[in-house]
């Protein structure tokens, strides 16, 4: 029997044991427990809670110490390209339109196969898992390759097969790319760590018909929907020029949006467009580096977060970036908002961590399941070092982990259950061979 409170002291078993550290559990009593543990078991947390109460009369198959470290809910990065990772420092200090149609656009179409996207895939969630991230959202081409890689890595993924109006490296249509995706998702739709998607690349890459048709689809089999929406003024003044209407605007005018949608950037959003996302439940990326070293424009973060849009964090590819970084995404998103609010108050430490974890995983319609360390949701769990050089002394634990960790702090990565890297040694991917 699995307890399900923590009064429970009959004799039970679980797979996996943590013990000892702090465990910041991310729950709705937002509970950061001194002397931890948690219970793994069938893949869920199976009990969390002080450390004597969770091991009394408790059988362990596996135990790992964590004392005097960290034990936090996976970091959820909402917005990446991981195959992009062999992209990495191509094209550097341009912005989108001509970092995209200069660089990037011909690149892949020079570079881009299934193989291609195998290895960069590869690389990209190694980087991802050493650095505490177990869950990502991922937009590129052959991306049921992608699932391949992830699943085999046991990492947790929202895939979303790229549509785009121009011809691709595995579709040379949108009706192509459409007919692939429904395959992909109907392929993929019921596995424990993959959501396959659609991703249409963005309102200024597609024309309303295919939209619309994207949509139907994603209605008819109950699927996720990725897509870039008003990262550049240009996009909001062309959308805006052509429709008569701003990006997510005119989305919702054709019936896009739902709570089933994925809008990454959001940088060029209006007050009402931040309602709209709220009143559809869309779920957002926020990709703080990505965007400001495009020099794309800083998103209306504290304004989401005031009407308690589901925003989370993502690092964008590493072509852009130039890493898959969450850490770094948690500094950057705090100061940054504090520098253009001009308040320090402005997205404090606890804020940012939020948006690295349950409300990222809001943000991918995931928070049922994972987010945090709760009883019933997947055991999908990072931990972490708190006495390096870098983070001694520490007198609050959120601002410790968005201030001062680095994502060589992370130690040990847990995904649906199972122990993907201990002490920094990869499990389920060849470090060496990927490199």
């Amino acid at each position: 029997r699995i307890p399900h409170t923590e009064k429970y002291v009959a004799p039970w078993a679980c797979d996996l044991l943590i013990v000892g550290g702090t465990v910041v559990t991310m729950d709705g009593g937002r509970r950061v427990i001194e002397n931890g543990a948690v219970a793994i078991k069938d893949g869920k947390v199976a009990m969390v809670g002080p450390r004597a109460v969770v091991t009394k009369n408790l059988r362990a198959k596996q135990t790992i110490n964590a004392n005097g470290k960290a034990v936090i809910p996976g970091l959820i990065n909402t917005h990446t390209h991981a195959a992009m990772s062999l992209f990495r420092g191509i094209s550097d200090d341009l912005d989108l339109n001509d970092w995209l149609t200069k660089f990037i656009f011909p690149a892949e179409a020079k570079n881009v196969n299934e193989q291609f996207v195998r290895a960069g895939t590869r690389l990209g969630i190694a980087e991802m898992i050493k650095g505490g991230t177990t869950t990502y959202c991922d937009m590129y081409y052959f991306e049921d390759a992608v699932a391949d890689e992830t699943k085999k890595a046991g990492m947790r993924g929202v895939l979303g097969e790229t549509i785009i109006r121009f011809p691709v490296s595995d579709n040379k249509t949108p009706e192509a790319a459409l007919a692939y995706t429904e395959t992909f998702i109907k392929k993929w739709k019921n596995d424990p760590l993959i959501v396959p998607a659609a991703a249409p690349h963005a309102p200024y890459t597609l024309e309303t018909a295919t939209l619309k048709a994207i949509k139907a689809q994603s209605d008819r089999l109950n699927s996720t929907v990725v897509i870039h929406v008003a990262e550049t003024k240009k996009e909001r003044d062309d959308i805006l020029a052509q429709y008569g209407k701003t990006p997510a605007a005119y989305l919702d005018s054709i019936g896009f949006l739902s709570d089933r949608t994925i809008a990454a950037h959001s940088v060029w959003l209006t007050a009402d467009e931040i309602d709209l996302y709220k009143t559809r439940g869309v779920g957002s990326a926020h990709c703080p580096t990505s965007n400001m070293k495009l020099a794309s424009g800083t998103a209306p973060i504290p304004a989401m977060l005031a009407k308690d849009v589901a925003v989370g964090l993502g690092t964008d590819g590493a072509a852009s970036n130039n890493d898959l970084n969450m850490w770094e995404e948690m500094d950057l998103a705090a100061k940054l908002h504090k520098l253009t609010a001009n308040d320090p108050k402005t997205l404090p430490a606890e804020a940012a961590f939020e948006m690295a974890t349950i409300r990222g995983a809001r943000a991918l319609h995931l928070d049922k399941i994972t987010g945090s360390i709760e009883t019933g949701k997947r055991a999908d769990i990072a931990i972490v070092d708190l006495d390096s050089l870098n983070q001694v002394p520490y007198f609050n634990i959120y601002s410790a982990l968005v201030y001062s960790t680095k994502s060589t702090d992370v130690r040990t990565v847990i995904i649906n259950g199972r122990v993907v890297m201990l002490d920094r040694r990869l499990l389920t991917l060849n470090e060496s061979v990927i490199k």
